[in-house]
């Protein structure tokens, strides 16, 4: 709310004009926090100015305690409906029209739905604080506080055989999965491919320098086509293989990667340590391609330094060949 109520209804009514659907207000001004009263009366004025649905807000600490409470803050600001925060963050029952439930019964559920869905535990013990309010100072609340991950947690309610039993199942289920997913690599794959488990860490090489340019260098060197990359992306955890073809032979690194990139850059590795061709690594000890690119900067360099323009001798070339052009054009 803005402090003058008719700034406040004149900025919904502008907002209104946009063509939005409905409009939900949280009746407290910006310096104001859950202690101080919800401004009821200002919400209603808001409901009674525009056309719209207007969702009432901020009544947790004043109204809100029970389900029935509901309906009489929507009353209250006649508002079409009403959101809830901070209330069914004590209790998520408070939706229940039967009545709260039990809120240690409500808690174990939650910590299920945390535990099967892997939510972070600094995310569930907030949660779990906010539920427990002014009971954080019991054995329980304080072991709660403490609690460091999801399974300390789980100790703190008596649930850690719950979390045994599920992370049992997960851990089955995902190495099955693993599993499967291997099989099916291993029936796709093709027999032909040179493979090697290795990975490429970038701080192995000089900056700049990588096997893939090592992999190009050679390549033109011996009057090979350029190396070739196939990538593809495993659907389960999204990680990628790539497949380099170099003079009609495919490598390949058994690890996945994080990246297309990463992918390409150890199928060029393969591919080098099976020619047994120097890759770049710093512990390699003297890296051709620098030195060829600093011969290459040092060359340009003495060139502009002796007043030679490096582009010089194709441009005198294009004006030998257009003169050339005039003469005969004059003998015709």
């Amino acid at each position: 709310l803005i402090p003058q109520v008719e700034d406040t209804l004149n900025l919904v009514k502008r907002i209104e004009k946009t063509g939005i659907a409905a409009i939900a207000v949280h009746g407290r001004k910006k310096e104001e926090r859950p202690q101080h009263p919800v401004h009821c009366d200002v919400i209603k004025a808001i409901s009674e100015a525009v056309s719209i649905p207007v969702i009432a807000n901020g009544g947790s600490h004043d109204f809100i305690k029970e389900h029935t409470d509901i309906e009489t803050f929507q009353k209250a600001t006649a508002a079409s409906s009403v959101m809830i925060a901070r209330a069914a963050m004590w209790n998520p029952s408070i939706f229940r029209k039967e009545g709260f439930f039990p809120l240690k019964e409500v808690m174990q559920e939650y910590i299920k739905y945390a535990v099967r869905y892997d939510n972070h535990y600094t995310n569930t013990k907030y949660c779990l604080c906010q539920m427990l309010r002014e009971q954080l100072e019991t054995t329980q609340g304080k072991k709660l506080h403490a609690a460091q991950s999801t399974r300390e947690i789980c100790e703190a309610f008596e649930m850690a055989d719950f979390y045994e039993e599920t992370t049992a199942i997960f851990e089955a289920k995902k190495t099955s999965s693993e599993t499967e997913t291997q099989d099916k690599d291993d029936q796709m794959e093709d027999p032909d491919v040179i493979k090697m488990a290795v990975r490429f860490d970038k701080r192995e090489y000089p900056p700049q320098i990588t096997p893939k340019m090592y992999l190009l260098e050679w390549c033109r060197k011996e009057k090979h086509p350029q190396p070739v990359y196939e990538t593809v992306q495993r659907p389960l955890d999204r990680l990628f293989c790539s497949v380099v073809t170099v003079a009609e032979q495919k490598y390949r690194s058994t690890l996945w990667d994080k990246s297309k990139k990463l992918a390409e850059q150890s199928a060029a590795i393969v591919c080098l340590r099976t020619l047994g061709v120097p890759e770049g690594r710093l512990c390699e000890g003297e890296n051709q391609l620098i030195n060829k690119r600093k011969r290459e900067v040092q060359e340009l360099l003495n060139n502009r330094d002796s007043g030679e323009d490096p582009a010089e001798p194709s441009q005198k070339k294009a004006n030998c060949i257009e003169e050339n052009s005039d003469m005969k054009l004059s003998q015709m």
